[in-house]
């Protein structure tokens, strides 16, 4: 039975509960400023930059499929000391573009207020982001370049404190190519000459400062075929050079278009027959980049920085190395290359900085957080803690080579471990092959 009165269920009556109503309304969207700022300090905006079209676009090829696993995860929110932050993850591609990639990190920190930046794949992309985030305040967080060029290229001087408050990279470095190398080329028969094909870039520029001194070091004879332009259409001096000097084993770093002018050019003039080893990096990381050489592609050998056979799942979504391979080969139809382990990892690194930061939405409180950042990634252990030099983590480069893919094999090729010294924990596939 209803006791209210009879008057409080009348037309008048409703319209005027109906009117309070209203004004309550009207209430709440006066205070609507409020909850909204509110909410935006739940709201957590991570920044990611990498090159997914132009010449460099074989490293952001597979980054689509890697965010879209790491959005899913992300989607309950990320918990940081007991509080849940929704995560908006803002993707933007440099179309290769140095200046593009600086144009990028500066409208994501000033327009889009990012709390984190993340930046991947080449100093190309890397340094202008770093460099931006540098100026305006803005934590950073890179992978996939040398450290050197990180550290070194952007003005930092070797024995002095570092110049950089907000800027961060795990990856590899000298140190690592050269124990890979070493490990890789004492497994092959040759004359213990080196022919280095190194452009006149950030990456060349510190190869051949650092890496050629410790070849020497090591025992090797080193030809240097000098500083080249990208965009080098005749490479015959440097390949004459190679075959006067009787050079046994290639090392270079182009950019894929690069490397498949030069290599063809030495196939014509006979240089690529008399290769025990050719050793590239940069290039040669994909096998859409080798593939295009027909059977010159055959037995190049690469560092790797990941595959799949990594034995550390992402801290972030919880796959593994061959579930991440498997899954985008499932999903694109392409063969999965190195390059989705380390966005991965970047991810996983990034997010577990956020979840070390006591307040992740204070900027130099997440630049503290990576500073003193000890994690696992798929790429393997991160520890900002004891780099060469600070604000450096290294990685691993394990060896490894392009072979053809067994009959059967939807891919011509295959991209098989071929020595671990770097870290035992990796597993090996096959001793490494002369190239020719």
């Amino acid at each position: 039975m209803n006791d209210r009165p009879a008057s409080a269920r009348t037309p008048r009556a409703l319209a005027r509960r109906h009117a309070l109503g209203t004004v309550g309304a009207a209430g709440l969207a006066l205070a609507a400023p409020r909850q909204v700022f509110a909410q935006g300090a739940d709201v957590l905006k991570v920044g990611f930059i990498s090159p997914r079209t132009g010449p460099l676009g074989s490293f952001g090829e597979g980054d689509g499929y890697v965010l879209d696993l790491a959005r899913k995860a992300l989607a309950p929110g990320l918990v940081v000391g007991g509080r849940t932050y929704k995560v908006e993850v803002l993707d933007r591609d440099t179309q290769s573009d140095p200046a593009r990639a600086s144009q990028l990190a500066k409208t994501l920190i000033n327009t889009d207020r990012v709390d984190l930046m993340l930046a991947t794949s080449t100093p190309e992309v890397v340094n202008p982001v770093a460099d931006a985030c540098e100026g305006a305040g803005v934590p950073c967080l890179a992978t996939v370049m040398p450290w050197e060029a990180f550290y070194f290229g952007r003005g930092a001087k070797p024995g002095e404190p570092s110049p950089f408050k907000w800027t961060y990279l795990f990856s590899f470095g000298v140190s690592n190519f050269v124990r890979s190398y070493l490990s890789q080329w004492g497994a092959v028969p040759n004359n213990r000459r080196v022919a280095a094909l190194l452009p006149n870039d950030a990456d060349g520029n510190a190869i051949r400062g650092a890496l050629l001194p410790e070849l020497a070091k090591a025992g090797y004879t080193v030809i240097d075929g000098g500083p080249y332009e990208t965009g080098t259409t005749d490479y015959s001096a440097q390949i004459n050079r190679f075959k006067t000097e009787k050079c046994d084993i290639l090392l270079t770093f182009p950019i894929p278009p690069d490397f498949a002018t030069f290599w063809r050019q030495a196939a014509q003039q006979g240089l690529a027959r008399t290769m025990k080893v050719v050793q590239v990096a940069k290039t040669g990381l994909f096998a859409s980049t080798i593939e295009v050489l027909g059977p010159l592609g055959n037995n190049i050998s690469v560092a790797a920085y990941w595959h799949k056979q990594f034995p550390y799942p992402s801290t972030l979504t919880g796959v593994s190395g061959v579930q991440l391979a498997d899954g985008y080969e499932q999903a694109s139809g392409k063969q999965w290359n190195q390059q989705l382990g380390a966005s991965m990892s970047l991810l996983d690194a990034g997010f577990a900085a956020l979840r070390g930061a006591a307040n992740p939405k204070d900027r130099a409180t997440v630049a503290r957080a990576i500073a003193g950042l000890q994690t696992t990634t798929m790429m393997g252990r991160v520890d900002f803690t004891r780099g060469p030099v600070p604000n450096v983590s290294p990685t691993n480069m394990i060896g490894a080579q392009w072979v053809p893919a067994p009959a059967g094999s939807k891919f011509r090729l295959e991209y098989l471990l071929t020595e671990n010294v770097s870290d035992p924990s990796v597993p090996v596939s096959r001793k490494p092959v002369p190239y020719a």
